[in-house]
């Protein structure tokens, strides 16, 4: 019974001098480092995208911190493993060899996707425009309603909803009308020729005085004789409407026009359309 127990305790105490205690060891601490390493990510992830968002709740680069923190991961996961072969004499060269070759398969398959990430880091940085901005790219102009990593989208006056990958808003002319602090007004307003001169004096002197009368409308307008047309003595206003909203300014901009229209009926001056006049010569 007693050389039986003894031979147990011997086989027992064979198998622990077969296991390398040092390796195992290192392995927990790799393995405890890397585990830490990834929740000091994580804890610092939040704590900044909870204060980008205390400060603006709408801001887009919150977006791409989870990328970012999934990217530092790998490459910590990477190069602790890398280290711990590298020790025990293995060498790393094929293996970075073969991330480096599957990174540029990789990145020629996604060339297109990460020209749309590079364009909305470009998009964000630049604050070319936010959720809820009145913008015009090219040919499209409308609200953004949202700014995800591939695309913009753009809700138009027709009430489409437009996508537009982000490489192309990158590269493209944009305009934020909303970042306007006011809306132009500019109109011509054409009058007949055998408008009088007095007629041509008072026509200018209504337009002013809307003008000045409209609380909604900056003081710094112009209103000025411009040019004679082929059928029409022109007189030209600009101004401005104190409203970065599109549909105020409209509206403000429809005042406008019928106040002028009812002062220029009632003061008896006529509004020019095109006309042609024909002479015939008699033999």
């Amino acid at each position: 019974m007693i050389h039986e127990l003894y031979g147990h305790l011997l086989r027992i105490v064979k198998v622990f001098k077969e296991f390398n205690f040092g390796l195992i060891i290192e392995v927990a601490v790799n393995i405890g480092i890397l585990y830490g390493a990834c929740k000091l990510l994580d804890i610092f992830e939040k704590t900044v995208t909870d204060k980008m968002l205390a400060a603006d709740k709408n801001n887009q680069l919150v977006k791409f911190f989870p990328i970012l923190t999934k990217i530092f991961k790998f490459i910590l996961f990477f190069v602790i493993i890398a280290s711990f072969l590298q020790t025990h004499g293995y060498s790393v060269s094929s293996l970075i060899a073969g991330f480096g070759i599957t990174g540029l398969a990789v990145g020629l398959a996604a060339n297109a996707t990460l020209s749309n990430v590079f364009g909305t880091i470009s998009i964000i940085s630049d604050k070319s425009f936010k959720i809820g901005d009145y913008i015009k790219v090219g040919s499209y102009e409308g609200i953004v309603e949202d700014i995800n990593m591939r695309s913009t989208k753009i809700r138009t006056l027709d009430n489409f909803l437009t996508i537009i990958p982000n490489n192309l808003i990158a590269n493209t002319e944009i305009v934020n009308v909303t970042n306007g602090h006011k809306r132009r007004i500019f109109e011509t307003f054409g009058v007949t020729y055998d408008t009088s001169d007095e007629k041509l004096k008072q026509a200018i002197s209504i337009l002013e005085t809307i003008l000045r009368d409209t609380q909604e409308i900056s003081n710094d307008y112009t209103v000025y004789l411009e040019t004679l047309d082929s059928s029409s003595i022109n007189i030209k206003v600009n101004a401005y409407v104190k409203t970065k909203n599109y549909a105020k300014y409209l509206k403000e901009k429809e005042k406008f026009l019928l106040a002028a229209i009812k002062e220029f009926r009632a003061a008896g001056i006529d509004f020019a359309f095109p006309s042609q006049t024909v002479y015939i010569a008699k033999d």
